[in-house]
């Protein structure tokens, strides 16, 4: 374990090239928040803003759709807190829900299964929402589904996978000299999964957990390897080079990558997940999803999720975009970049 006194120094005291550092997660981004981790950095250290956030990165056709399904006679639409107050291209669940539209609100994605048992003439659509993850617990979903025979769930499916994404940022020329991969997926995915990346691009990586301590020593790690094409494990207590094969399993058996398109971002070959051929009976939709249209034509949540501004530089920030009146998804999930630069007030 590195000395954490030694760590905060040579991070304060650094003064070598700038380096840009992009938080791909989410998590990570409120936990360095919430750890005042800017305060203790050198001036020529950048932490930035990524597309970690599932709820951020959804796009407004799959909203609009959502809310279609909400609003169709015998439908019920079943998803996460989060993804209620996201607006689409004109409104949001919440608006829908406030107009007559059926929408529950759950915790996990097994709770539609008495739903549907209980309400046999009713379609319940689970707003399958997520990253490497959360897919896995689709597909425990899938094969309760299909064990139990049960007919009346659908899924419209937005989830995606990082590295294709971080693929587009590094094509497209982000301005980032190194990742802190997101530890929660990598669990999932395996940190192998970026060492294409890094050395194609010669750029590190570090896997990072979520205490301040081990976001510091990423950060330090990533720091010293500036310009080498590595990926370092700084959660080894959860994090291994391959993952975890038997969600990958699991996840393989119903799923299969397919293009996505992210909020801001357009279409993105392969980063996306849909059910394979034999369980499109429970798909709702989601093929049909290839368009994003921002409901605010002011709102930077593109450029925020892309690295290429802070929330604060946003003319809409804290303004007319609030958690309570969000004008782009950024600033909906409490893992949205702009909702964390708000309330939890980082300024870097």
């Amino acid at each position: 374990m590195a000395d954490l006194d030694s760590v905060k120094r040579f991070l304060k005291n650094y003064d070598g090239p700038e380096m840009n550092i992009m938080e791909i997660c989410g998590s990570h981004t409120a936990a360095i928040a919430k750890n005042g981790i800017p305060s203790l950095l050198s001036p020529k250290i950048h932490l930035i803003s990524g597309p970690g956030c599932p709820v951020c990165v959804t796009p407004s056709s799959y909203i609009d759709r959502l809310i279609s399904l909400a609003g169709m006679k015998g439908h019920c639409v079943v998803t996460f807190g989060d993804l209620i107050r996201v607006p689409g291209s004109g409104e949001s669940l919440a608006s829908a829900r406030g107009k007559g539209a059926r929408v529950a609100m759950v915790y996990s994605p097994m709770d539609i299964i008495p739903m549907a048992e209980k309400e046999p003439e009713t379609i319940f659509v689970f707003a399958a929402v997520g990253f490497e993850t959360t897919t896995p617990v689709y597909a425990l979903l899938m094969q309760e589904l299909t064990e139990k025979k049960i007919t009346n769930v659908r899924l419209l499916t937005a989830l995606k996978t990082m590295p294709p994404v971080v693929e587009k940022l590094c094509g497209d020329g982000a301005p980032v000299n190194g990742f802190l991969a997101p530890g929660h997926v990598c669990t999932v995915s395996g940190y192998a999964a970026y060492e294409p990346l890094a050395e194609k691009y010669g750029i590190p990586f570090g896997v990072a957990g979520f205490s301040g301590q081990g976001l510091l020593i990423a950060i330090t790690g990533i720091v010293k390897n500036c310009g080498k094409g590595v990926v370092k494990n700084y959660y080894p207590m959860v994090v291994s080079r391959e993952g975890n094969r038997e969600a990958q399993t699991l996840t393989d058996r119903y799923f299969e990558p397919a293009p996505a398109v992210w909020r801001g971002l357009g279409m993105i070959e392969g980063s996306g997940r849909v059910l394979r051929e034999p369980y499109r009976e429970y798909d709702a939709g989601s093929f049909d999803l290839t368009e994003d249209r921002q409901a605010n034509p002011a709102c930077r949540c593109s450029e925020v999720l892309t690295g290429r501004v802070r929330p604060r530089e946003c003319p809409l920030f804290g303004k007319v975009c609030t958690p309570m009146t969000p004008q782009g998804a950024c600033m909906v999930s409490q893992e949205g970049s702009c909702f964390t630069y708000l309330t939890a007030g980082r300024r870097d």
